[in-house]
């Protein structure tokens, strides 16, 4: 699977993308986050609100108790404001 970092996350952990291969036992984008961050400092500390970070699966916008079985590209970003 393929995570891809947008806006603050991106800069703060100096990548934009990194493909990963999560345990059985990550089965939702939460259990993804709290993965992401046991395994890399870096994600750890730029993740420490994990409530203020958005998800998309496959380009769909979702809720964190969203399920990532066989998700192919998981979308982490920081909340969007328009004008």
């Amino acid at each position: 699977m393929k995570i891809k970092y947008f806006a603050w996350l991106r800069e703060r952990l100096n990548r934009g993308e990194e493909d990963v291969s999560p345990p059985p036992e990550v089965a939702t984008v939460a259990d993804l986050i709290q993965w992401l961050r046991s395994r890399d400092e870096a994600a750890d500390l730029a993740m420490q609100k994990p409530s203020l970070i958005k998800a998309a699966v496959d380009a769909q916008v979702v809720p964190h108790t969203a399920s990532i079985a066989n998700a192919r590209v998981v979308a982490l970003f920081p909340p969007m404001t328009g004008g």
